[in-house]
């Protein structure tokens, strides 16, 4: 069997990325989810602003708790990226097999990245579950994985599945999130055309960004999908928060705001129109450097995996050599 190399160097950069980015920026991921995860009226918030999460964590001294659920994050982070990028590599290199074109479409792209984005999901999502519930639980009472996921029926282990394939595949909702990588590559393929001054085979190294450039691209992007869909990823948030967020509900008010319409309602309910948008700026904040950390990681490292594909590939070719025919 052949070995698609592009796409497992691909994924493989986009997997590192991903693990660094996750692992930098945890402890303010962490502080984001919980206080995303809060839905009360402003005067009955505990957290009125997001450093007030950073700080209970200090006065608690619980402050590693910060990183609480971090190997499920990273675990999550490094199988989706790695998942997603080799299907959106992939993806695209085949639609330009089978149409013949030299350059993939706005449209193509799109929906190279809905499937991509689909696949990961349905994979992973019982992580991000799990992940989500653990930071948004008490400091210093979060639960192991296995722990976490057991609580519950399998089909809790889902909660939210049905928001997060609406992110990725509404274009009306999130155009820009779909094309968080998508849209870095069209502009990625601008800058480095400039450089391209003559074709290369397909045994070369991939062309690649500064870290600059790459950093700026992903920023930008991200930036703009996230203000487009934060109503979205605010539901999703809450849907997968741990219970102890929601101790004035019932179980059966707290089972219905396990869904789409009932986070909305819980939503609308407590904290107007205006909820929707609460803790927009943390989300601006923590994505917009997550993407662009990620991207400008992958783009270092392009180089250094494509080459150690090529080993691989060389190593698998040569360990089975074809069979001659017998005469």
């Amino acid at each position: 069997m052949q070995l698609d190399l592009e796409s497992l160097s691909e994924a493989t950069s986009g997997a590192i990325g991903s693990l660094v980015s996750t692992t930098v920026l945890y402890p303010l991921d962490t502080c984001k989810t919980k206080y995303q995860a809060e839905v009360q009226a402003s005067h009955q918030r505990k957290y009125r602003r997001i450093s007030d999460v950073l700080w209970e964590a200090i006065s608690k001294r619980q402050v590693l708790s910060l990183y609480q659920g971090l190997g499920t994050k990273n675990v999550q982070s490094f199988v989706s990226s790695f998942i997603y990028f080799y299907g959106y590599s992939y993806f695209k290199r085949l639609y330009l097999e089978k149409s013949g074109n030299k350059n993939i479409g706005t449209a193509a792209n799109l929906i190279a990245a809905t499937m991509s984005g689909v696949c990961t999901i349905l994979i992973t999502q019982p992580l991000d579950t799990a992940s989500s519930r653990m930071q948004t639980s008490e400091f210093g009472k979060s639960k192991g994985l296995w722990q976490t996921l057991s609580e519950g029926t399998w089909s809790d282990a889902f909660d939210g599945l049905a928001i997060s394939i609406l992110l990725t595949t509404n274009p009306s909702i999130q155009i820009f999130i779909l094309q968080q990588y998508t849209a870095f590559d069209q502009l990625k393929h601008r800058l480095l055309k400039g450089k391209m001054s003559k074709k290369t085979d397909a045994k070369s190294s991939p062309e690649s960004l500064s870290a600059f450039s790459a950093f700026m691209l992903g920023a930008v992007s991200k930036c703009a999908a996230t203000c487009l869909t934060y109503p979205a990823i605010r539901c999703k948030v809450t849907i997968q928060a741990a219970d102890s967020y929601d101790n004035k509900s019932t179980e059966a008010e707290k089972k219905a705001q396990r869904t789409i319409s009932g986070a909305l309602y819980t939503i609308w309910k407590r904290e107007g129109l205006l909820g929707f948008f609460n803790g927009l700026q943390a989300q601006i904040l923590k994505t917009v450097l997550s993407s662009a950390l990620l991207l400008m990681v992958k783009e270092k490292i392009t180089k250094s995996t494509w080459i150690l594909m090529l080993i691989i590939g060389r190593y698998f070719s040569t360990a089975n050599p074809p069979k001659l025919k017998e005469s």
